[in-house]
């Protein structure tokens, strides 16, 4: 075993621009990025690579960065055995996505983060995994160092068991990878789910077992929101199946618990990451722009069903706190915010009770104190108190939003946690869809603003004319864009056709999808790979149809390229987006809450919503008319501006028969044609039966 004296190997985080990794840049460790001069470091010295994924905003990746990186003796035992390499997940979920998979094949477990791996340094498979190990023996684990040494000596002394481990873990990845045979293979691919009521309701029955009628959500702790899992649950509510109406009020009845809960913060507005136990209590204190991003429309459009005033303060929140803490002067927005400030986790989030006293007068603090829990005993770690609304009282009523301030305010003077700056293009675009889709269920013009304003930077900083980048951080975009970039972006470039008509959105739309087929497609088998058709990938290109806190970007796709299809006239988005459907068909039938997103994209296949396309001289007749019909029926309707013509735009497909001079116009289109015009609302009433 190679111990011969110290590694001159030097630390080369320093040089990079994110956040998670330039935190590790000081460590006594020898720590390289993910790149070819680290790779071919690792042939040449002979040594197995320790792989070290994290994220800037991770508690445990922390705790194990101040016991084991920053420790002397440990890091000599890491410089001395292993060529040591530090990826930012949020930077390369391609790596993250695969060797975490890794992980649950060699250990029968799920990962997380910090992920940690030792990997061949030939074939970069790895022969052993873990998460966070301690720098002593605890928690029934052995030491960091005990793991780095018997790891170490494991591959040296088993050089043949290493290999044929290897193979058979990449066969396992490939096999997954595999296209799979649906349960009843469908006559056309475009026809892979004709009838999905057995799904609808197999899914209805299965969220209603896991739904917590006591605290809201779905399963026990740590509890995640699960926006993907939320997502289906709002489509089934509105399918009209057995149980619909239940799993809508489960819906409703989640979001109102989760916005007074401990999973939000009632100061300005965002939601945590996931609470540690099922009561929705006590949160790991980081903020991801992706859950805040994907809770918004859930939260916005739940307000307009129900006419719930709280469902519609949480939305609120949700944009305040985005605005407020998040945004860029680039129209983007930033990864996340921190679980720890000062080194201590949550040391901004949680009270002692005579803070809060002393910044209020008597009837404030008792109002604040009542509703938010502080008149309960303390609830983090028995010595202070984590804010939780009562649900009773609808959340955040306007006699406590001056004693929400001055609380606020106080806090603001506390040393803040750590923003991670980069804008990460598949986050952002989830951001800017549920902004506007938010913003057509409230009716609000300053959200259509950030939503396209997110979408704009995107254009401008992530597109070079031929592809997406993944990462925009310290004025360089780098990494190529991964299927969910693409994907997430489609989704909320039509969002912003639907919500305010741009001309420039529908033209990235088509360059937007057709580089994504060319990218991203298995044209043999169907299906969408998650990463970019010239970027390498160790073990296997993964195929990922299964969410996970963001939704599968295979099957966000899948509608997306619907929905352009039918708007554009273009058959190959609708045949690439049958084949993608028919090859994930078994999993979705066998597991549809595991694949909540593919489920929902073939509910939306199988009835896909009226599309409408509303043109006219009369401005104000043209935007009366979409209000109306999107208030009526779940639609697909664009408003084109009666000038865009005049402006010399293209319309391809379809749109080349949008023409009019009536003060209003719309057409009904059902697949690849549209029915006769009509001129009023009446008409329009009994074209859809409505």
């Amino acid at each position: 075993m190679d111990m011969g004296g110290e590694s001159k190997i030097r630390n080369r985080l320093g040089e990079e621009s994110s956040l998670y990794l330039r935190q590790h840049a000081d460590n006594p460790v020898a720590w390289q990025p993910w790149d070819d001069e680290a790779l071919a470091l690792a042939r040449e010295l002979e040594r197995p690579i320790l792989l070290s994924i994290g994220y800037s905003a991770c508690h445990w990746c922390h705790v194990m960065a101040h016991e084991s990186f920053e420790d002397e003796a440990t890091a000599k035992v890491m410089n001395d055995l292993y060529v040591n390499i530090k990826v930012d997940r949020e930077e390369r979920p391609d790596l993250d996505k695969i060797y975490q998979l890794s992980h649950q094949l060699l250990t029968g477990r799920g990962g997380g983060w910090p992920l940690t791996l030792f990997l061949d340094p030939e074939d970069h498979i790895p022969f052993f995994a873990g998460t966070y190990f301690p720098v002593a023996p605890r928690y029934g684990m052995p030491s960091f160092g005990d793991v780095l040494r018997r790891a170490r000596q494991w591959f040296d002394a088993n050089p043949a068991e290493a290999r044929d481990q290897g193979r058979r873990l990449q066969q396992a990845i490939e096999s997954i990878q595999a296209a799979p045979a649906p349960a009843s293979p469908p006559a056309e691919a475009d026809t892979a789910f004709d009838d999905v009521t057995d799904l609808v309701r197999t899914a209805a029955r299965d969220l209603l077992a896991r739904f917590d009628k006591r605290n809201g959500g779905f399963g026990g702790g740590p509890k995640f929101p699960q926006a993907p899992l939320l997502e289906l649950a709002a489509q089934i509510g509105a399918s009209g199946v057995d149980h619909a109406a239940e799993v809508e009020q489960a819906l409703i009845s989640s979001l109102e618990k989760m916005a007074a809960s401990g999973l939000r913060d009632h100061l300005d507005g965002g939601f945590f990451r996931y609470c540690v136990d099922d009561s929705w209590t006590i949160p790991h204190f980081e903020k991801m722009l992706y859950d805040n991003a994907q809770l918004l429309p859930l939260y916005a459009e739940a307000a307009n069903r129900s006419g719930s005033a709280s469902l519609g303060r949480a939305a609120e929140g949700i944009v305040e706190w985005l605005r407020e803490e998040m945004l860029q002067e680039n129209g983007g927005f930033s990864a996340s915010i921190d679980a720890d400030a000062d080194g201590e986790e949550g040391g901004f989030h949680v009270w002692q009770r005579d803070e809060v006293r002393d910044l209020l007068d008597e009837e404030a603090f008792s109002l604040f104190a009542e509703h938010y829990g502080l008149a309960q005993p303390p609830n983090f770690e028995n010595k202070a108190w984590h804010l939780v609304g009562n649900v009773e009282s609808g959340g955040d009523p306007t006699p406590l939003e001056a004693a929400r301030q001055a609380v606020r305010a106080a806090r603001e003077k506390r040393v803040r946690p750590t923003l991670d700056p980069k804008q990460i293009t598949s986050w952002n675009a989830l951001a800017a869809g549920g902004l506007l889709r938010a913003a057509r269920a409230t009716s609000r013009d300053d959200w259509i603003e950030l939503g396209q304003g997110a979408l704009d930077f995107i254009r401008e900083q992530q597109w070079d004319g031929k592809r997406l980048l993944a990462v925009h951080n310290a004025g360089e975009s780098r990494f190529a864009g991964y299927l969910d970039d693409y994907a997430f972006t489609l989704e909320a470039l039509l969002e912003s056709l639907r919500t305010a008509w741009r001309t420039l959105d529908l033209d990235f739309a088509m360059a937007l999808a057709d580089a994504m087929l060319l990218r991203f497609e298995d044209e043999k088998s169907g299906g969408f790979f998650f990463t970019d058709c010239e970027q390498p990938a160790p073990i296997a290109r993964s195929m990922v149809v299964q969410d996970d806190a963001t939704p599968a970007a295979y099957a966000i796709a899948v509608p997306a390229l619907q929905q352009l299809a039918a708007l554009v006239g273009d058959n190959r988005y609708l045949d690439a987006a049958g084949r993608a459907l028919a090859r994930a068909r078994g999993g979705t039938e066998q597991h549809s809450l595991a694949f909540a997103s593919a489920a929902r994209a073939a509910i939306i296949a199988s009835r896909p919503p009226p599309q409408v396309l509303i043109r006219g001289s009369d401005a104000e007749k043209s935007t009366s008319l979409k209000q109306w019909l999107e208030g009526a029926l779940a639609v697909h309707c664009y408003l084109i501006p009666a000038d865009v013509a005049d402006a010399g735009q293209h319309l391809p497909g379809l749109l080349k028969a949008v023409a009019t001079e009536a003060p209003v116009t719309a057409w009904v289109c059902q697949g690849m044609r549209c029915l006769p015009p009509v001129n009023s609302r009446e008409e329009l009433r009994s074209l859809l039966g409505i």
